[in-house]
């Protein structure tokens, strides 16, 4: 099965796993995503992922994260599409609401936080916004 868009996909899986209060989900493999999932984990996001290998397909069984039963991403949501890619630059990153939660960006120097973007000084394309 291909995807026309495998970010909003492992986006959406994710929401609806927390939305119905599941402790993992499966998404389909790729090094992009679990990039993505490397940041969502070392930000606390998420508690951990592990690749999982099937017979030539792989998966990231995510393991997600409650704090006194509510979900600790509040939203996550998809900011550059295939349609509509958003570029910026270092000094132009939006912060998410106010600081307190993050964007992912993809720069040249490999899939990181605001934060770490603008410290850095460096833009890219936002990938998503969580909080």
């Amino acid at each position: 099965m291909s995807f026309t868009d495998p970010i909003a996909d492992m986006i959406t899986r994710i929401r609806n796993a927390q939305l119905r209060t599941l402790n993992s989900v499966s998404i389909p493999g790729s090094k992009f995503r679990a990039k993505i999932l490397d940041v969502l984990r070392d930000e606390g996001y998420i508690s951990d992922y592990k690749y999982k290998s099937d017979k030539n397909k792989g998966s990231l069984v995510v393991n997600l994260k409650y704090n006194n039963g509510l979900p600790v991403i509040k939203e996550i949501k998809r900011i550059s599409k295939p349609g509509r890619r958003i570029y910026t630059k270092a000094d132009s990153i939006p912060k998410i609401q106010s600081g307190l939660g993050i964007a992912i960006v993809s720069t040249s120097k490999g899939i990181m936080t605001d934060n770490d973007a603008r410290s850095k000084n460096i833009g890219g394309e936002i990938i998503c916004k969580v909080f």
